[in-house]
């Protein structure tokens, strides 16, 4: 298929990776929860778009770049963290309500702001980077001359059935808190954890090193 091995085994292995929990889940979870479902929804898509970029950029090789190089994978790395840190900081002392109702601009907006974060700190995590590069070609026929058809193919699908699954959570959280965020008091604890939560997923990614 294309010079794919073993593709049935992919799509299994690549439904538990997705299943397991990841700086993905937490990110798209924090948004779900404290600014509904909407922001759930757009945060997967954005996630789903930083997936595919990187697909792109292990299929023509840009990867490795990453993954042989010390001093790129930290830049990128210090850059993601840095920003998670801002958007968790923002989170932490932003004194508006989570359900912004006062126009359609401001909730577009919000919308296109949640979507750039979601891309951005996906595609600055560098572990996304050297996982595509090392989970992929497990499943390409080493004899094959061209491997961009067989790592874009891999790379969508798994990016589906991520989406996918993202979607259910970001649906299912949305819907638990749906009431909680609609009281005052609550919505600003939920926001500032939210925030928290993020602060702390940014120094996790700080901390990571290549191996």
């Amino acid at each position: 298929m294309n010079g794919i091995v073993h593709f049935e085994t992919f799509i299994l292995a690549g439904l538990l990776l997705n299943l397991t929990p990841g700086n993905d889940t937490i990110f798209i979870l924090s948004r779900s929860i404290a600014q509904g479902k909407k922001a759930g929804i757009i945060s997967v898509l954005g996630i789903t778009t930083g997936s595919l970029v990187h697909t792109l950029l292990a299929a023509f090789g840009l990867s490795i770049v990453i993954a042989k190089s010390l001093f790129v994978f930290n830049i990128i790395k210090f850059a993601g963290a840095a920003y998670l840190f801002y958007v968790g900081f923002k989170m932490l002392t932003d004194r508006s309500p989570l359900n912004t109702e006062n126009s359609s601009l401001s909730k577009e907006i919000n919308l296109m702001k949640i979507y750039r974060d979601a891309v951005i700190t996906n595609v600055l995590n560098p572990k996304v980077a050297m996982f595509f590069i090392a989970f992929l070609p497990q499943f390409i026929n080493p004899a094959v001359n061209n491997t961009v058809i067989p790592f874009l193919t891999l790379g969508i699908t798994f990016t589906i059935t991520g989406m996918l699954w993202c979607l259910m959570l970001a649906n299912f959280a949305a819907l638990i808190f749906s009431g909680l965020r609609n009281n005052k008091k609550i919505s600003g604890y939920i926001n500032k954890a939210c925030g928290t939560i993020l602060v702390g997923l940014g120094m996790k990614i700080a901390l990571t090193s290549r191996t």
